[in-house]
């Protein structure tokens, strides 16, 4: 057949691009595939595990579980870490006493916030400079540090810091969460000594924000049930985002922690103003506070404390994200609260 037009007949079909290579190009490589096949597989083993944890690590089980934890025995309504706000708390059903401890200069274990004593009672010394019997009495209204409320009145006469065995001897069936102040190797040793003396290894949390002294806590009785350093729930926050938190074993049994939102709240008088540090809070907020992890924590039998929330907003807040315990200066607020609201009471919180 002649072309008329004299243009060859394949110069009239539309121009196709033809691969230069081999068609396994136009396709993930082999070696893409294989990454691929890997991250997909972490992340839903990540996810299954994060659910069922028990799967692959036995559950921690405690001689106690609280909801309701009186910081400083109720900073908000007594004097701090005196033995009348340990009574009153108890009076109002609290079923955990948050205290502190420093080393005396004669070796006492002393119940106390502040190791200087100027903010307590109006003393430039320290606690550790000073004997026992020498500690001078408390100032008869002390800051609220964490509080709507700036101040809590002596409510009597009792203004004395006590001694750690006092407390224990008073309440020997009720948790107490000990906080250690210091680190000091005696402090340990001597709080250890204490706890065994009163037979409380299974009723007693202890540790320290520092992860130094949380380590010499461990070292010195590894049966005295713990609570997280910030390093290590810090650490924990960033393998529960990577997805690694499902994997690993977690020596601590009780994860506290503080809602950073309470730093937000421009009503108290502990509220933050730089706007750049309201925005770092709002960060560490939005990830801290996570159900998952929290629900992850409880199934494998680690107590999650939420710290320190001083109104009704925020304890629902912590028990609609799952906290085993909110811990609060105002015991009685909390305790008027979980009753108009047993849901949160355990066991059914759990």
């Amino acid at each position: 057949m002649v072309n008329v037009t004299g243009t060859s007949p394949s110069s009239l079909l539309p121009d196709i691009p033809v691969p230069s290579a081999s068609y396994g190009s136009w396709f993930p490589s082999h070696k893409g595939m294989i990454i691929l096949g890997i991250l997909t597989g972490y992340i839903a083993s990540s996810i299954f595990f994060l659910k069922f944890p028990t799967l692959i690590h036995r559950k921690k089980k405690q001689a106690f579980k609280c909801t309701h934890i009186s910081h400083r025995g109720g900073a908000g309504e007594n004097l701090e870490n005196t033995m009348t706000a340990f009574r009153h708390a108890r009076s109002q059903g609290t079923e955990m006493l948050e205290l502190d401890v420093h080393l005396s200069l004669d070796g006492e274990v002393v119940v106390a916030h502040d190791g200087v004593l100027t903010r307590t009672a109006g003393h430039a010394g320290r606690i550790a400079e000073t004997n026992f019997a020498d500690l001078p009495e408390m100032l008869e209204s002390l800051s609220v540090c964490f509080g709507n409320v700036n101040t809590a009145r002596a409510s009597n006469a009792d203004r004395r810091m006590p001694l750690l065995r006092e407390v224990f001897a008073e309440f020997p069936t009720l948790p107490i969460n000990v906080d250690l102040k210091e680190n000091s190797d005696v402090l340990v040793r001597k709080t250890s000594e204490l706890i065994k003396e009163f037979r409380r290894e299974h009723l007693t949390v202890w540790g320290n924000a520092r992860d130094a002294v949380a380590q010499k806590c461990r070292r010195e009785n590894p049966n005295i049930p713990m609570f997280f350093s910030i390093r290590r729930a810090l650490v924990t926050l960033l393998l529960f985002w990577t997805g690694l938190l499902p994997f690993l074993p977690i020596k601590e049994e009780f994860f506290e922690i503080c809602m950073p939102s309470i730093f937000l709240n421009t009503s108290t008088s502990f509220a933050v103003a730089k706007r750049s540090t309201r925005l770092t809070i709002w960060i560490f907020d939005k990830l801290m506070m996570r159900k998952t992890l929290i629900d992850h924590l409880k199934k494998r039998g680690i107590q999650v404390y939420i710290w320190v929330l001083n109104d009704e907003a925020d304890f629902t807040r912590a028990f609609e994200l799952g906290a085993t315990g909110v811990m609060t200066d105002f015991p009685t607020l909390l305790s008027n609260y979980l009753k108009e609201r047993p849901l949160y009471l355990l066991p059914n919180h759990l």
